[in-house]
């Protein structure tokens, strides 16, 4: 859903800047409360995935396509305040340097798929595992969270476009469009999701921020044998070194970002499908950094996919990470 230049008129584009910018602000002093030295790299690691995940468009129906927007992932995961930042960074990359997404239309792209699919996501799940406080609970609340927040972001693109579209297009058209297809695209969202919360509280529930507070009952041993506590139950906290999963979640990032690329989908995305259905496409002007080696993931340079997928992820872990650091709170932990 990266929106081009040219779809919005200045005042529209200028104005989701605005929010974009102030929701940043706000985010970079909300994070303190969730970052520290051990959820810092984390949050560089969860950028990064969804930079290589979004290089992964599947085929969601006829000649369409769809990618993780990752909004409620990341929320879910490092918190979201924390999510917004990841979202924020992943974005500018993309658009500064693989012309992903218009620079005169970032603000746009970050209210979207930064701001309304992390306030959504993140909203879905907080309200689902206020009565589902189990593992099973959170990865079902992770599944409605995200399926939820992508044709939220549709139906905010499409409240923006009927406001400062530079078409004359039907918005209730656009509307319906893009809710459709997105739908569509959520329900993989979701699974994508899913299976990564579930994964990550599989091996270190603790780094997962959306389960803090998720309890195990307390274990008394005696000398007769272990029993059960009734009473205060015990948090679950961090029982492993940080290094090897972090190492191990990098790993799976490259191998997504420099291998798996190969195969997605080149089916345009729902957005572009839309905007061809509807007749908007043309509209779209060029990218001012579109003559950029790296641009379309490497397709202008001549630079295979899977290393302009690798080079990608190792700007987002940077800077996320540079970000993350900056942003977090005073608490030293050993990682």
């Amino acid at each position: 859903m990266h929106v081009p230049d040219g779809f919005f008129n200045a005042a529209t584009s200028i104005s989701a800047g605005a929010v974009a910018a102030a929701g940043v602000a706000v985010c970079l002093r909300g994070a303190r409360r969730e970052l520290d030295d051990r959820t810092a790299p984390m949050a560089g690691l969860v950028a990064a995935f969804i930079f290589a995940v979004q290089m992964l468009n599947f085929p969601v129906a006829a000649g369409t396509s769809g990618h993780l927007l990752g909004g409620a992932l990341a929320s879910i995961l490092v918190g979201p305040y924390t999510g917004v930042l990841c979202m924020a960074v992943v974005l500018l990359v993309q658009g500064v340097f693989f012309a992903d997404g218009g620079l005169t239309a970032l603000g746009v792209n970050i209210t979207i798929m930064g701001l309304v699919t992390v306030l959504v996501g993140w909203g879905i799940f907080r309200l689902i595992t206020r009565v589902a406080r189990t593992r099973g609970g959170i990865t079902a609340a992770a599944f409605l969270a995200a399926l939820v927040s992508v044709p939220a972001a549709a139906l905010v693109f499409s409240v923006l476009f009927a406001i400062g579209g530079t078409a004359p297009i039907d918005p209730m058209a656009v509307a319906a469009a893009m809710g459709g297809v997105h739908v569509l695209i959520g329900l993989g969202e979701a699974v994508i999701t899913a299976l990564t919360v579930g994964a990550v509280l599989a091996v270190r529930p603790d780094l997962v921020y959306g389960a803090r507070g998720l309890a195990r009952p307390l274990i008394l041993r005696g000398a007769e044998g272990e029993s059960t506590a009734v009473g205060a139950p015990e948090p679950v906290v961090a029982t492993r070194r940080l290094k090897p999963f972090l190492l191990g979640g990098l790993g799976v990032t490259l191998v997504l970002a420099g291998l798996v690329s190969f195969f997605a989908s080149s089916s345009p995305d729902g957005l572009e499908a839309v905007a061809e259905n509807k007749g908007f496409l043309g509209q779209a002007s060029d990218h001012l950094l579109g003559s950029w080696a790296l641009a379309d993931y490497g397709e202008v340079g001549g630079i295979p996919v899977g290393v302009a997928g690798i080079v990608g992820v190792g700007l987002v872990l940077l800077i996320a990470g540079a970000v993350a650091y900056a942003s977090r709170g005073r608490n030293k932990i050993k990682v």
